[in-house]
């Protein structure tokens, strides 16, 4: 499990088929192997560790044809950065929300303008997702836990402060752009027993 919080940006080094090897700024003595990191919001499993020829640490990890099917990940290249995330572990501040790295789908950048200091973000999702998308819920993009300012048919928005788009990808992120969209938990378990509940 996940908070949305992101702790580092990772950049592909290397890439095989099925598998990337990412570096970051995480010390290698703090990752163990099976370790799970979201990797733009992707749960991954760490498979190798080692230290990159500049100094980074190095993880490789595997990733299966349904994940490069459904994410942003098969567009990944040498050079590609991601937010980053370890696992939670029990005592952590939750300070986004419950989130699994189970990508649902994709959502789409239909438009980025100024907003005061801020910097506000549209997307567009399929209509079967955008059931889920509440306003005032959280959503995670590309692994960031963010609210929900307004919602519009297959459409809504967030807003993005600025330590926001200083510390995640965010800040390189453009109209036209497709990042990885997962749904509240809630929201799926509320709208999974609407679908099963049956009347007395």
């Amino acid at each position: 499990m996940f908070t949305g919080i992101i702790s580092d940006i990772g950049e592909v080094v290397a890439r095989d088929p099925g598998r990337f090897v990412i570096a970051c700024n995480y010390s290698a003595e703090s990752i163990a192997i099976g370790a799970s990191i979201a990797c733009a919001g992707c749960c991954l499993t760490v498979t190798q560790i080692r230290v990159h020829n500049d100094g980074r640490t190095a993880i490789a990890v595997d990733v299966s044809p349904e994940t490069l099917a459904v994410t942003t990940l098969d567009i990944w290249r040498t050079g590609t950065r991601m937010n980053l995330e370890r696992s939670m572990k029990l005592g952590d501040e939750l300070g986004g929300h419950m989130v699994a790295g189970h990508v649902d789908g994709l959502a789409k950048i239909v438009s980025v303008r100024a907003d005061g200091e801020h910097t506000r973000f549209t997307f567009e999702v399929a209509p079967d997702l955008a059931r889920f998308v509440a306003r005032k819920g959280s959503v995670a993009l590309d692994g960031t836990s963010l609210t929900v300012n307004e919602v519009s048919g297959s459409t809504f928005g967030v807003n993005l402060i600025p330590h926001t788009l200083a510390v995640t990808t965010w800040g390189t992120a453009r109209h036209g752009d497709d990042v990885n969209f997962e749904v509240d938990l809630m929201a799926r378990y509320v709208a999974r027993l609407g679908e099963t509940h049956t009347p007395n």
